[in-house]
């Protein structure tokens, strides 16, 4: 392993671990306030390509023109 390497991976473990994706930070949002705009979305970094990519995955459900709310998972 490169020291370079060693020096990065030692500084996500001491930072307390990998930063959330941007999915992670675009659902959380999402279930935090119930409804998000685009917008919202946009200004935390999530691109708008990719609100189409979670609806497909189940992740975000699209309510309306520019609204979306998280997908609520049951268990089996």
């Amino acid at each position: 392993m490169r020291k370079r390497d060693r020096e990065r991976a030692e500084a996500l473990r001491l930072a307390g671990g990998p930063k959330p994706s941007l999915r992670d930070r675009a659902v959380a949002l999402a279930t935090e306030r119930g409804m998000v705009r685009t917008r919202d979305l946009t200004d935390i970094g999530v691109p708008r390509c990719y609100l189409a990519r979670m609806c497909e995955e189940g992740l975000l459900i699209k309510v309306g023109y520019g609204l979306y709310r998280a997908a609520s998972r049951q268990a089996a």
